[in-house]
């Protein structure tokens, strides 16, 4: 088998990110289903959407890392170039 590019580090930061994604997205669904007044059997009839949106979530959450450290490296980069 062959080896991998990630890290195990890597991907238990990959894993514990999406499992916090999909603990904000039930925490969402419960506070539509406590602020609607609709019964707790929601919680398991609508899961295919908190998943969808924990999906959804991570992808934007990934988009914004990618940014972050995108930019930070093109400032970081250009900072090393002036010092020399």
């Amino acid at each position: 088998m062959k080896d991998t590019l990630l890290t195990a580090r890597r991907k238990k930061i990959e894993l514990l990110t999406l499992l916090a994604c999909f603990v904000i997205g039930n925490l969402a669904n419960l506070y539509a289903i406590i602020s609607y007044k609709t019964p707790f059997s929601e919680m398991l009839t609508s899961i295919f959407y908190v998943i969808t949106f924990s999906c959804v979530l991570y992808v934007f959450w990934t988009i914004l890392r990618i940014l972050f450290y995108g930019i930070r490296n093109l400032f970081l980069k250009k900072r090393d170039q002036a010092c020399e």
